[in-house]
């Protein structure tokens, strides 16, 4: 059971009121590490437990620039729930579903504490899998949703480097599925992507998250970087925990060459609009859109290795 509120409680943009800056493919919102981020904005002390949640820096930036003030905004596999609080803060409505018992009772908590401290009054948390957005219960939201945002998460119950990347997959697949005919024709989809490995390789999930989302009938609009690390200059401050560092040390005394992560993976997508075709011809190439001029890959902090199915080399 969540045990009150960490900190003061954050301070609210108005409803209405949108940053000036133009959309960029690197989100700076590394610049203060999560814990921080959590205690500042009045999440109950159980959240930092959910440790595959959006971080909420990123899920504001999201936030902000797929979405306008009053949209619905959905996480369709919520966790503790920093994308509902960020979008009630945002002055947007937020709808979650978990069917993870702890989650659901920290993201009530969250959403809670969230409007006790003036957020936007309308969100809600559903006990339940995606497949409840294809029930009764769903059906005011078809068409209405701006933004779906949400996060790969492994198997309820197992940690990423331990989790089968398939399974995972596929419950994401599924979701975005229950989720295609509620988005608004000109929508958008946004996946946050933590760097995950298998048996000791680096995955590429991004191309079969933008796979996954294709399928079921989204056009990939960007892929952006979301930083975990700080940005001092021309310098990247990791924010590598403890126990991270140890890992990575280990990996390397055994002849792995993992470096400490400063970067989640976001891929956007956008539902067509209503005169637009739901998918690619046939045999045409899948292309991205960015914001700002191209990047090097980053999954792990300094890598740019050629990637091959699942696995990217190290």
């Amino acid at each position: 059971m969540c045990d009150g509120v960490v900190g003061s409680g954050p301070r609210y943009r108005p409803v209405g009121e949108e940053p000036a800056t133009a959309a960029l493919s690197v989100w700076p919102t590394g610049q203060h590490d999560e814990i921080s981020q959590l205690r500042d904005g009045g999440y109950v002390a159980d959240t930092a437990a959910d440790t595959e949640r959006v971080v909420p820096a990123v899920a504001a930036s999201a936030i902000a620039d797929y979405s306008t003030p009053g949209e619905v905004v959905l996480d369709p596999d919520c966790g503790a729930g920093t994308v509902l609080v960020e979008a009630l803060r945002a002055g947007r409505h937020a709808v979650g579903l978990t069917p993870n018992a702890r989650w659901w009772n920290t993201a009530r908590a969250n959403v809670t504490a969230a409007k006790r401290h003036g957020a936007w009054r309308d969100g809600c948390v559903l006990d339940g899998d995606p497949r409840l957005l294809a029930s009764v219960r769903a059906a005011g939201m078809a068409g209405r949703v701006g933004l779906v945002l949400t996060a790969l998460r492994p198997r309820a119950g197992s940690v990423v480097d331990d989790a089968d990347p398939a399974h995972a997959m596929a419950r994401l697949t599924h979701a975005l599925r229950q989720c295609r005919p509620l988005v608004r024709p000109g929508g958008h989809v946004v996946i946050t992507l933590r760097p995950w490995r298998h048996g000791g390789a680096l995955l590429d999930l991004p191309s079969r998250v933008l796979a996954a989302g294709q399928a079921v009938g989204f056009l990939p609009a960007a892929r952006c970087v979301a930083m975990l690390g700080e940005l001092r200059g021309s310098r990247v401050v990791t924010r590598a925990s403890l126990a991270e560092r140890r890992a990575a040390a280990r990996d390397r005394a055994a002849g792995v060459p993992t470096l400490l992560s400063v970067h989640h993976d976001v891929l956007v997508f956008r539902a067509p609009a209503l005169a637009e075709p739901a998918t690619l011809a046939a045999g045409e190439p899948p292309s991205l859109v960015v914001s700002a001029p191209p990047r090097p890959h980053a999954t792990d902090a300094g890598t740019d290795a050629a990637r091959d199915g699942w696995v990217r080399a190290a």
